[in-house]
């Protein structure tokens, strides 16, 4: 399948995550073909026009040297020197394929009705880096003025085409990369609070937590769209539950609070998608040019800050802070499994053939998920714009890198928790001889393939299953699902 791009309102998120997660191509359509040649003759007429008025990176030189003109016989060879020697962040590892494949896909918002002044060549150019393996855009060292830094690579993918005036700004300016980052994260978030939902349900069920603090009556008391709907699926992952043998007074604070945690997590989820979705469709780029109108004939260009995306900091570091609340709920959770004489539980979740030296291997993890909790806890501390002044010209710099490694280090910590979680709550199952949830079995059976219940000391290296279940949670929002393989 191709996504065929014609214009703005086709950079939707279901597109982007086809482009960037179904790895689909993407086809330059007529109608933006033609949109792109008509403005390439504009913005030429224009720059011909008066080639000694100012056009940031065109008539002049771009950054720091912004006052230092460039001779109106000189531009056309500016142009076509335009190139990136190599990219200027190293370490840290290099970002999702995802996230690449969507800095391309975003980039191409600003050409198609004609706004980044290339020739169609150029989009179809950068259309193509698709269709062949990217290589690696590191994580660290991103931080700057604008996106300019993780789109220099760009510059150097397409590989050697001549630029003409204007189009190597075209390619590396705007926010690309902050939409590219908001949509992968929103795509995963999606993922990763359906998941999250389900085994804190699993929870819920294996402790035997009353179900009335997920009651039907509570959508109308609490008269919060988000809160509701996660009321709404925390009831569907318990129906059907065994009503008996539950806890004959109120469950712990973590059990709870469920659809309040939940609920706030879904809003910064919504606000995720909401912002990925307005920057996929938003002309980004630095000058901009607007095509011929009637009191503009040849177009005209205005300098901006449009490659500064000041949504994406404040929404990624909101969701860094759900998922390290929600590890500190699974945390207090797998606490609450241990204490088995206050909530009619086996001893530490042992069963009566386990004779181990230390403490029941489930306790032995419980112990573990502090690490995972301080991790994400870290992790959530917020991402402001770097103090660092670049120089004179670029004086303030995006936090999206930041924001986004932030909450990549807290959701990969919460992956961790989710595990230990999760093979707790499956050792409390069967340690009781119970059944879950219908909708839950699934998910029961998926984790102990990974992870069996511990029935006897010895015999089994249970780091290393718990670390592949890890994984599991780890990879499943990536994937739109648990593979437990």
């Amino acid at each position: 399948m191709t996504v065929v791009v014609n214009r703005r309102a086709d950079f939707t998120l279901d597109n982007f995550r086809r482009v960037a997660f179904g790895r689909e191509d993407v086809e330059i359509g007529p109608l933006a073909r033609d949109a792109m040649a008509a403005a390439r003759r504009g913005f030429l007429a224009l720059l011909d026009s008066d080639r000694t008025a100012f056009i940031y990176g065109v008539t002049t030189r771009p950054g720091v040297e912004v006052a230092t003109a460039v001779p109106p016989e000189q531009q056309r060879e500016h142009a076509r020197l335009f190139r990136a020697e190599s990219g200027y962040g190293f370490g840290g590892g290099c970002h999702s394929e995802q996230v690449v494949r969507g800095m391309v896909f975003a980039r191409l918002v600003d050409f198609v009705e004609g706004h980044g002044k290339v020739r169609p060549e150029v989009a179809e150019r950068v259309a193509a880096l698709l269709r062949a393996p990217l290589p690696c855009v590191p994580l660290d060292g991103q931080a700057g003025p604008g996106e300019v830094l993780p789109m220099l690579y760009l510059v150097d993918w397409v590989g050697d085409l001549d630029f003409e005036e204007g189009e190597g700004m075209a390619l590396v300016n705007g926010s690309p990369y902050s939409t590219a980052v908001l949509a992968d994260t929103a795509v995963r978030a999606r993922s990763r609070l359906a998941q999250a939902e389900a085994l804190f349900a699993l929870s819920a069920d294996a402790f035997r937590a009353p179900l009335e603090a997920y009651d039907e009556a509570l959508d109308d008391l609490w008269a919060d769209e988000y809160q509701v709907e996660a009321l709404r699926a925390l009831r569907g992952h318990l129906a059907g539950a065994d009503a008996s043998g539950r806890l004959s007074h109120q469950a712990p604070v973590s059990f709870r609070i469920l659809p309040r945690l939940f609920g706030e997590a879904r809003r910064a989820v919504a606000e995720a998608e909401r912002a990925a979705a307005v920057a996929l469709r938003s002309v980004s780029v630095n000058p901009v040019y607007f095509p011929p109108g009637p009191a503009d004939p040849h177009g005209r260009m205005a300098s901006n800050g449009g490659f500064h995306n000041a949504a994406a900091s404040p929404a990624l570091q909101s969701l860094a802070s759900c998922w390290a609340e929600l590890a500190l709920a699974a945390e207090r959770q797998s606490a609450c499994f241990h204490r088995g004489a206050a909530y009619g539980l086996p001893h530490l979740l042992s069963p009566s053939t386990y004779h181990g030296a230390l403490s029941g291997p489930a306790n032995l993890f419980g112990w573990s998920v502090t690490s995972y909790v301080e991790a994400a806890r870290a992790a959530a501390s917020p991402a402001l714009m770097p103090a660092v002044v670049t120089d004179p010209q670029n004086d303030l710099s995006t936090a999206t890198s930041i924001a986004h490694q932030r909450e990549r280090a807290a959701a990969d910590a919460f992956g961790g928790a989710e595990a230990i979680l999760a093979l707790v709550a499956s050792q409390a199952l069967f340690v009781t001889g119970r059944q879950p949830a219908p909708p839950l079995a699934g998910l029961v059976a998926g984790i102990r393939s990974v992870f069996p219940p511990v029935e006897r000391s010895g015999g089994r290296d249970l780091g290393a299953q718990a670390g592949r279940l890890a994984e599991v949670f780890r990879a499943g929002p990536g994937t739109g699902r648990l593979d437990f393989g």
